[in-house]
């Protein structure tokens, strides 16, 4: 796959870490989804098109964009829930919505803090839905499910309060309730649509610093989709910035800087040079 640089030009060379090798200390092998040539379309306007990407095995990929830009229809895509209009996406080898791909996705929404506050339901009973399934649902048998739903609680530091229901918990708690959730599947991809949102700055940070130990502790491959800039710079291995296509894609620290973002986004200066000769003249009086 090649490098897309600030400008929206396609580089020769390709970036090793997208090709083998290893990111934030992490071997990459096994590629975990691949997208090729993808547009999906709703009511007949084209939201986003001709996507290439490919994810691999331990990486943690971070994607921004402005609003309307496409990011939660490409999640949506990719978890099988939007068709596409064009071209095609793998997980693990595998279509979206295959059997095969059974407890190996992890989703949370970006609704996930916002669970209505009379919900009826343990922090416990919610992770514990994460280890149900088609094949299992009138299962009574423990089957190893209480160990899966102790070791997801336990990851996501949520034992003071796995017997209080979720309405009573904050917008953060709420978050990592869901992400136990997802674990408790024992899934290896999780794939995250505005986890940060309607939470307090020592939430997101306790948030942010969970999934950095996920992925470099736990081996988990991470697709997080964030309006916050800074918070994916700070525990994204490599990011995306998505506008109808990508624009951008590569090594966190090559992301580009404000100037070459407006100009990546085809944004022209609103003060020209006339301007300028203003400010010049202005300061030398």
């Amino acid at each position: 796959m090649q490098y897309i640089d600030a400008l929206g030009m396609a580089s020769s060379h390709e970036v090793s870490f997208m090709s083998s090798d290893v990111v934030g200390g992490i071997r990459l092998e096994e590629t975990i989804l691949e997208v090729s040539k993808l547009s999906v379309v709703r009511s007949g306007n084209v939201i986003i098109k001709d996507i290439d990407l490919t994810v691999r095995k331990g990486e943690f990929v971070g994607i921004v964009g402005p609003n309307g830009s496409g990011k939660s229809t490409f999640l949506l895509a990719i978890l099988g829930i939007l068709k596409p209009h064009t071209g095609s996406i793998l997980i693990y080898n595998s279509l979206p919505m295959s059997r095969k791909l059974h407890k190996r996705i992890g989703w949370v929404s970006q609704a996930a803090s916002n669970l209505p506050g009379d919900i009826r339901i343990t922090v416990r009973e919610l992770v514990r839905l994460g280890t149900l399934n088609s094949s299992n649902m009138f299962d009574w048998s423990d089957n190893g499910r209480r160990e899966k739903v102790d070791e997801a609680i336990k990851m996501t530091g949520l034992q003071d309060v796995e017997n209080t229901d979720i309405g009573s918990l904050s917008g953060g708690q709420r978050q990592r309730a869901v992400i136990a959730r997802a674990l408790a599947t024992e899934a290896d991809f999780i794939l995250l649509d505005e986890p940060l949102v309607g939470i307090d700055r020592d939430a997101r940070n306790s948030l942010l610093r969970l999934l950095d130990k996920l992925c470099h502790e736990q081996g988990k491959t991470i697709l997080m989709v964030s309006h916050d800039l800074a918070a994916i710079r700070q525990t994204a291995h490599r990011m995306i910035f998505l506008e109808e296509t990508i624009r951008f894609d590569g090594p966190t620290e090559n992301f580009p800087d404000l100037e070459k973002l407006a100009d990546l986004r085809g944004i022209e200066p609103v003060h020209g040079e006339e301007h300028d000769h203003q400010n010049n003249h202005l300061k030398e009086e």
